[in-house]
Order: C-alpha cells, then sequence, then structure tokens
C-alpha cells in the first residue's frame, strides 16, 4: 500500500498528471450538475448529439487550420443546442428524436468526410479514435485546456448556484414554472448553451461518443439512494467528481485509455449504488 502512494506521489510530480486531474474533476462535476436537469427532463441523449455536432466541428477546424479548435467548436455547439431545443416546441416541423438523429449523424458524417478529405496526418485513423474514444494519452492536455475549463467551469456553477430554484422550477414542471412568471423557454436555452460548452470541454477527457457517460451515469447513481432534488444533485457532483479522478488514476497506473477508464468506473459506482439502493428498499 505504502509502494502504491509512493508511487501515485511520484507521478503527481509531473504537470500533465495534475492537468489531467484537474480538468478530469471539474468537467465531471459540471456534467453531473447538469445531468440531473437532463435525466429528469428526459433529454438525456441531447449529450450525445450534441459531441457529435461538436466532432463535425472540430474536424472543420482541423481542417482550417486553426490553432484552437474551440473557437469554432463552442460556437457552432451552442447553435446545435439552439436547433434542437427548437425541435422540441409542439410547432416544429421536424420533432426533437428525429432533429437530434438528423443533426447528430450528419454532424458526425461531415466531420469524418472533411477530416479524410483534407487531413495532412500520417495517422488520420488516431487521431478520429482520440476525438471519438478521448485522448489515448493524459499528454495531450496543455495548460490552455486547464485555464479553458477552469473558467468554463466557474461560469457553469455561478450559473447552476445563481438561477437554481428557477432550474428546478422548469425542470419539473414548465407550466408551473410560466405561470409564476419564470420564462422556461429562456431557462431552457441557458441550458443548453451550458450544456454545450461542457461538452466541448468534456471532448478531451472522454471524447465524443462517451460523453453521455458523465452526463447519465452519475445522476441515476444518486436517485436510486436518494429522492430529493437536492440530494441527487449534491450526490451526483461527488460521486462524478470520485469516479472521474479514480479513472483517471487507475488509467495513469494501468497505462489504459483515460474516456474509456473513466466510463467503466462510472459504470461500477451506478452497480455500488443500484446494490446499496436495493438494500435500502428492502429494509
Amino acid at each position: 500500500m505504502t509502494e502504491l502512494a509512493n508511487k501515485l506521489a511520484s507521478y503527481f510530480e509531473f504537470p500533465f498528471v495534475r492537468h489531467a486531474m484537474i480538468v478530469g474533476a471539474l468537467t465531471a462535476l459540471c456534467s453531473s450538475l447538469l445531468g440531473v436537469t437532463l435525466v429528469l427532463k428526459r433529454f438525456s441523449f441531447i449529450g450525445d448529439g450534441l459531441s457529435r455536432v461538436a466532432f463535425g466541428a472540430i474536424a472543420i477546424a482541423a481542417a482550417m487550420n486553426l490553432t484552437n479548435s474551440y473557437l469554432l467548436a463552442l460556437p457552432t455547439t451552442v447553435i446545435g443546442a439552439v436547433l434542437l431545443l427548437r425541435s422540441g416546441g409542439g410547432n416544429a416541423t421536424i420533432k426533437g428524436d428525429a432533429a437530434l438523429a438528423m443533426i447528430s449523424v450528419s454532424a458526425m458524417g461531415v466531420g469524418y468526410l472533411v477530416l479524410n478529405v483534407s487531413s495532412t496526418s500520417s495517422n488520420l485513423a488516431g487521431d478520429v479514435c482520440a476525438t471519438l474514444f478521448g485522448s489515448v494519452s493524459i499528454l495531450t492536455l496543455t495548460v490552455t485546456d486547464v485555464w479553458l475549463c477552469a473558467v468554463l467551469s466557474a461560469l457553469v456553477i455561478l450559473v447552476f448556484l445563481l438561477f437554481y430554484h428557477k432550474i428546478f422550477a422548469v425542470t419539473f414542471d414548465e407550466d408551473f414554472a410560466a405561470a409564476t412568471g419564470t420564462s422556461a423557454k429562456a431557462y431552457n436555452l441557458l441550458l443548453s448553451a451550458v450544456i454545450a460548452a461542457v461538452i466541448v470541454v468534456a471532448m478531451n477527457l472522454v471524447g465524443a461518443l462517451l460523453i453521455s457517460a458523465l452526463v447519465i451515469f452519475p445522476a441515476l447513481s444518486a436517485m436510486r439512494v436518494f429522492k430529493s432534488f437536492k440530494a441527487v444533485t449534491v450526490c451526483s457532483a461527488c460521486f462524478s467528481v470520485v469516479c472521474a479522478s479514480a479513472g483517471i488514476l487507475v488509467s495513469i497506473l494501468a497505462g489504459t485509455p483515460v474516456g474509456s477508464t473513466v466510463v467503466a468506473a462510472n459504470a461500477a459506482g451506478f452497480c455500488a449504488f443500484g446494490a446499496v439502493g436495493f438494500v435500502l428498499r428492502r429494509n
């Protein structure tokens, strides 16, 4: 045990390990806060759809040789979130589930096409795999990634705390919220924009195809044990940060891909919370 602790301590002397832990914890925290609302509103897969939109934007940014792909990926993903939100309305020509499938598949297909046509990389398959499933190596996280993640995370947490009661009202009953003077559409739009920002940042950690795990698993795990919105939110945040940190540490020690290991840790945590919830219900 002491040898393992010493080994971990030696790893933390490297800046890139500290960067990975900071980005992982902040990304997991923000994803879990928003995940509770998305799960309760049955919008769980909007994260999956928006991550594919972000993939397409990043591919186009790479083709344009932009030094910072976030400059294109972030506004494009926000626009995608707005379009998906509008498609959920009663007067929409294309309904939400069909719009989600159409936008996400189109974005991913166009992105991969652009990469194939314009890429000068000798390892296109590796680049695509890293984007879809997360960075194979934590060496890819830079100081810029850490600062960007920190700023966006602070904004997400601030928005969640400032509008907690409004988000609570919109989550459970949009009609009642509207009757009390709360603009449900405005807060849904705000949530969509914030979710888009979190997804763009999270792609560095778990990739486009695994982001939904950071949104869904913490919320569903907390719901196995707790019932109130506040308790579920707090538990979800703690669960997500612990699983992300554990996944990153295991990936460092075992040399496994970061994104996949973090998702596996979340899945294991969900099973554990499910067992605890089953015991509590029996008693």
